[in-house]
């Protein structure tokens, strides 16, 4: 039998669970609870750890080396992208994990931010069977796997972006490094559908969208492994950060070689650089789950 146990099954309807998932009930190997949610407002459901906003400290006690990070961001990636397929869950990549693929269909080198969606039916369907569900998965070169936890925020069922404390709907999260992937819902924005924009979208992070800007979404690679991607991502990369994001070839202390179509470290860096400095290295092998996704969740 596939090790998915569901610890804490979260309905739209209910709106029973308030709290956070407590530590004692999801915690690995840490005697100490690194979340920081004692500095957070009591509204707030996700808590970044206290040495790094990437990071979930119920999972970890500290930030991994730099020449840990991406391997595991690469199978973290592969892992989510992995369950959703098997799930029928509908998700796509955003943000700077989408800017990623535009180079090199890879995670950028210097990002530990990883971003994706889901429309509101998905958030509502995972919400409902597969919250709190662990996953694991079989890792080339990993000792005994890694087990992955979805958590959604039951806070996902306000819809308003004035609940700024909960942005995040859900997080795909490595309970053995503590790193994970921010998961929004992209929903009608009904105000603007009121004033006569039809097909208007917005997340509760209020960024907004055309129903043409992401539908139907496109089908590509990711990190070695079948990922969807919006329409328009040409557009949407180019208001996020520009079009300079899509050109420039020496940024956060990398220089993109056009032969490797890599990130490469840049030697003549006059200062470091903010996050990780290594080229990229991917992980060998894709992940496998440790036994078949076969069944559903018997509530």
């Amino acid at each position: 039998m596939r090790l998915l146990r569901l610890s804490a099954l979260l309905t739209a309807a209910s709106g029973l669970v308030r709290g956070d998932a407590d530590f004692m009930s999801v915690r690995t190997s840490l005697a100490k609870d690194y979340s920081g949610k004692g500095g957070d407002p009591g509204e707030k459901y996700f808590h970044e750890s206290t040495f790094h906003p990437h990071y979930d400290g119920r999972f970890a006690s500290e930030a991994l080396p730099e020449t840990e990070s991406l391997p595991h961001l690469t199978a973290l990636m592969q892992t989510y992208l992995s369950t959703m397929a098997d799930l029928g869950a509908e998700t796509w990549i955003m943000h700077g994990t989408l800017l990623g693929w535009w180079w090199n269909q890879k995670i950028l080198p210097w990002d530990s931010d990883l971003d994706v969606q889901v429309s509101e039916p998905t958030m509502h369907f995972l919400a409902e069977y597969y919250n709190m569900t662990e996953h694991h998965f079989n890792l080339p070169g990993v000792k005994g796997g890694r087990t992955y936890m979805l958590e959604v925020n039951p806070h996902y069922t306000i819809r308003s972006t004035h609940d700024v404390l909960n942005v995040i709907d859900a997080r795909w999260i490595d309970t053995s490094s503590g790193l994970f992937i921010d998961i929004t819902t992209v929903r009608a924005n009904d105000e603007a559908r009121q004033r006569g924009r039809l097909g208007a979208l917005i997340c509760k992070d209020k960024h907004q969208y055309d129903e043409t800007d992401i539908f139907p979404l496109r089908d590509s690679l990711f990190e070695g492994v079948i990922v969807k991607i919006p329409y328009e991502y040409t557009k949407l990369l180019e208001e996020e950060y520009g079009r300079k994001a899509l050109t420039v070839t020496n940024f956060e202390g990398h220089i993109w070689n056009e032969e490797t179509k890599l990130w490469v470290p840049d030697p003549d860096a006059k200062k470091p650089f903010s996050k990780r400095s290594r080229i990229f290295r991917a992980t060998e092998g894709i992940p496998t789950r440790s036994t078949p996704l076969s069944h559903r969740i018997e509530r």
